[in-house]
């Protein structure tokens, strides 16, 4: 330990080294980070606005765009500030940006499978949804998972700081997460490969499988539904949260869901970049287009807007 030096900053390698990439890969994030921003925050403004997008499943839907807000907003600015050539980051920096991320991870695990026991309990229990997912029961499930998930980071946060890091500084990838600075570590990671496994596996695995539940569940109900017209509607409330719950989960498990000695960087940097900065940029597209409510909402927003200005006197002097 006495030849040990202090790392005092990381540098992070990023996407790609050639100067004419870099430029091409910083106006597509910065696109998809701008759309991620202006989609989600129209998700929350108009799901808070509506009185009929008032209930349990637009709820929900706004906590996961304000997830989304925190996940893109935790990797891609510093992503961007990396493609223009600033790409170090202080120690304090990384272990800070490493716990966010590790904290909208874990929460999104949480939320989208309380969106599918939403789905489930709409579907397969109608007669006692509104007394089962209450008002009082949605804010209660919301600060649980919430909690959860923040309350999770600090065991792979705490653990990942604790280790000494005395080689290279330079993380191979484009933000701080878990596998690539358990690569750098100059001493045995055993322990948090086992924490990543059981910890994160467990919140993970337990938060897909109750997903699973719920879809058996509600497909089941589903065919049981005798007009065309009711299983085309009880299908289109779930396809949205559904493709959203199989790009995450899919995605997440590739990650994480396997030994450090397998980790590939080139192809974990492509996932990443999927599920940290273009997901959260699809799912607002992903709710609006296949949602009539959502859409219906955002028109007669925009449509009130427009009337107002309109209607707004000028005044000369």
């Amino acid at each position: 330990m006495g030849n040990q030096t202090l790392v005092t900053e990381f540098i992070l390698l990023g996407l790609s080294q050639d100067q004419s990439t870099r430029a091409i890969l910083f106006f597509v994030f910065l696109l998809l980070y701008t759309v991620s921003l202006l989609g989600n925050m129209a998700i929350i403004i108009v799901t808070m606005v509506s009185a009929q997008l008032h209930n349990p499943m637009y709820f929900f839907l706004r906590n996961l765009s304000f997830l989304d807000l925190c996940y893109s907003s935790v990797t891609v600015p510093k992503m961007l500030v990396a493609l223009l050539g600033e790409n170090s980051i202080s120690y304090t920096g990384c272990i800070t940006q490493l716990y966010f991320y590790v904290s909208c991870c874990s929460t999104e695990c949480l939320l989208l499978s309380s969106m599918g026991y939403d789905r489930f309990v709409a579907i397969c229990k109608p007669l006692h949804y509104a007394t089962i997912m209450s008002n009082k029961a949605c804010h209660q499930m919301a600060i649980s998972l919430w909690a959860t998930g923040f309350l999770t980071s600090v065991i792979h946060t705490v653990f990942t700081a604790r280790l000494p890091f005395c080689g290279s500084c330079v993380i191979n990838h484009f933000f701080c997460d878990i596998p690539p600075m358990l690569k750098l570590a100059c001493t045995d990671t055993f322990l948090n490969e086992i924490l990543v496994l059981t910890v994160g596996g467990v919140l993970g695995l337990s938060s897909f499988i109750l997903t699973l539940v719920s879809y058996a569940h509600i497909i089941s109900t589903i065919f049981k539904i005798r007009s065309t017209d009711g299983r085309n509607k009880a299908f289109s409330t779930c396809a949205s949260h559904l493709t959203v719950v199989t790009l995450f989960f899919g995605s997440i498990s590739f990650m994480y869901m396997r030994p450090t000695s397998s980790y590939s960087m080139e192809q974990d940097r492509v996932v990443s970049v999927f599920y940290a900065v273009v997901t959260p940029a699809l799912n607002p597209i992903i709710y609006t287009l296949r949602n009539k409510e959502v859409k219906r909402a955002l028109r007669t927003m925009v449509k009130k807007l427009y009337s107002k200005q309109e209607h707004t006197p000028v005044y000369f002097h």
